[in-house]
């Protein structure tokens, strides 16, 4: 995909069929011709050498069920992603949640 800034402005432009139906799809879901657009928030952390991929959240589009590992609480508390800040409470002995693609941190 090639992605081209002037100014405040800024392009898509596909360079495969795959990418422009991803296009189309976020087109799709982020224009509302009779209400609110919806945003894109950067989320995480972007660093070319150290990241290979830049990350948004589409603001007020709820997201999916959040995956846990393994490991389990070792009490009731509340985690929170870092990158994102969504908070969750998890109950003692449940598995813990992750969020961004990482476990979410324990707040309390």
């Amino acid at each position: 995909m090639k992605i081209s800034i002037d100014k405040n402005v800024v392009e898509f432009v596909p360079e495969n069929a795959a990418e422009s139906q991803d296009l189309e799809t976020l087109w799709r879901i982020t224009v509302d011709c009779l209400n609110d657009n919806k945003r894109l928030s950067p989320i995480g952390e972007f660093l070319p050498g150290k990241s290979d991929q830049a990350r948004f959240v589409i603001e007020g589009v709820p997201g999916g069920v959040t995956q846990r590992v393994e490991e389990t609480a070792a009490m009731d508390a509340t985690y929170y992603c870092a990158t994102c800040n969504k908070y969750m409470k998890v109950a003692k002995g449940e598995g813990l949640p992750t969020c961004c693609g990482k476990v979410m941190e324990n707040l309390d």
